[in-house]
């Protein structure tokens, strides 16, 4: 038989170790061969499944930059929400979370876990100043914000940490922008 590129031979040896973790299970001396490479470096489950947080911060633009994606001149929105919508095949979860004083938020989400967080998103969805209630789609924040992995935040149980954005709102009404001479 021929020799297979090596991206195929890794992508045959995943796959075997996919059936066999989902087939059955194995101890770690198990050795796994295909077409004369032998692996047998003690392999392991896969990891555990930990509860997802998301973070990110939300401002309002300056209407200096209304209609540029920048936030050069905004200001963090307090009182601003975000929602995590994650669309699985049984469900979908919502979720929203309060923006504080420098317009950071975090959502602990309930019933979500590292196996389904690709099929969640961060939308803004509310504005508490009536002169600053225009989403914009920076980041992300109309469409939805994909979520990026920072880091496991251990407790008793640990959570996965995922931030979005930062995000943010436009003056509403761009004549009432007064600009300084």
């Amino acid at each position: 038989m021929g020799f297979l590129p090596m991206s195929l031979v890794r992508a045959l040896v995943m796959l075997q170790i996919f059936l066999f973790l989902t087939i059955g299970s194995f101890d770690s001396n198990t050795a796994i061969e295909v077409e004369g490479l032998e692996f047998s470096e003690g392999l392991k489950a896969l990891p555990p499944r930990s509860l997802v947080a998301v973070q990110g911060v939300i401002y309002c633009k300056s209407c200096k930059y209304v209609g540029v994606d920048t936030l050069l001149g905004a200001s963090p929105l307090s009182g601003a929400v975000a929602r995590l919508q994650c669309k699985s095949s049984k469900r979908e979860i919502n979720m929203e979370g309060k923006t504080d004083k420098n317009g950071y938020f975090y959502i602990q989400a309930a019933n979500v876990t590292t196996y389904g967080v690709h099929k969640c998103k961060v939308f803004l969805a509310s504005s508490p100043l009536e002169t600053c209630k225009n989403a914009t789609d920076l980041h992300g924040g109309v469409s939805g914000a994909r979520l990026r992995p920072e880091k496991v935040l251990m407790g008793p149980k640990p959570v996965m940490l995922f931030s979005v954005g930062p995000l943010a709102y436009a003056p509403t009404n761009t004549t009432s922008c007064r600009r300084s001479p």
